[in-house]
């Protein structure tokens, strides 16, 4: 199910938008889907790396395989 939103764009953003849209014979709303749909694997990176930096500074406590199995009773 989709839901509206509303969002503010800089007009020269919004102009290229309509082009697209308009090129491909598309809706301003499949473009945007499309738009961040592919931005989630670029945010999906940022956030690894994050997470890596995290545990390379020793701010998070990393569990092995082993532990967690144990933990859970797996073994």
């Amino acid at each position: 199910m989709k839901k509206a939103i509303n969002i503010r764009l800089e007009e020269s953003l919004l102009a290229d938008l309509d082009n697209y849209a308009s090129e491909l014979d598309r809706t301003r709303t499949y473009i945007i889907e499309k738009a961040v749909g592919t931005y989630f694997d670029t945010l999906d990176e940022m956030i690894s790396d994050k997470r890596i930096d995290e545990v390379k500074k020793g701010n998070v406590e990393v569990f092995s395989l082993e532990q967690v199995a144990q933990q859970l009773g797996l073994n």
